[in-house]
């Protein structure tokens, strides 16, 4: 899949371990970047296993989650034109281009 990222610092985080590290721990950061491979990797957000996968709800309802340990997500939202089912449902299974919006933990 394509990765964006919603702003500099989540990029940041994304594409320098050391930037990770200082944001979320060694551990996390290490976890993050088998995440992203895992991104990197896969045709399309079905074709995600690891972390967890799941789309959200309520206030967050559109975007995707992965799980990186310690109750921190990656969370992430298809980019335009985003593809929807017959009941207006996002189509994760043709979503090949992603923009990453938050990574922590959005319960805290």
């Amino acid at each position: 899949m394509e990765i964006d990222y919603s702003d500099k610092q989540i990029e940041n985080i994304c594409l320098y371990n050391k930037q990770a590290q200082k944001a979320l721990g060694r551990p996390i950061a290490k976890k993050l970047q088998r995440r992203l491979a895992d991104i990197d990797s896969a045709d399309n957000v079905r074709e995600l296993v690891a972390g967890r996968p799941h789309p959200l709800i309520g206030d967050r309802e559109g975007q995707f989650a992965l799980d990186i340990g310690g109750g921190a997500r990656l969370v992430f939202e298809p980019d335009e034109p985003i593809p929807r089912l017959d009941d207006e449902s996002i189509n994760w299974g043709i979503v090949g281009e992603i923009t990453i919006v938050f990574i922590g933990n959005y319960h805290d």
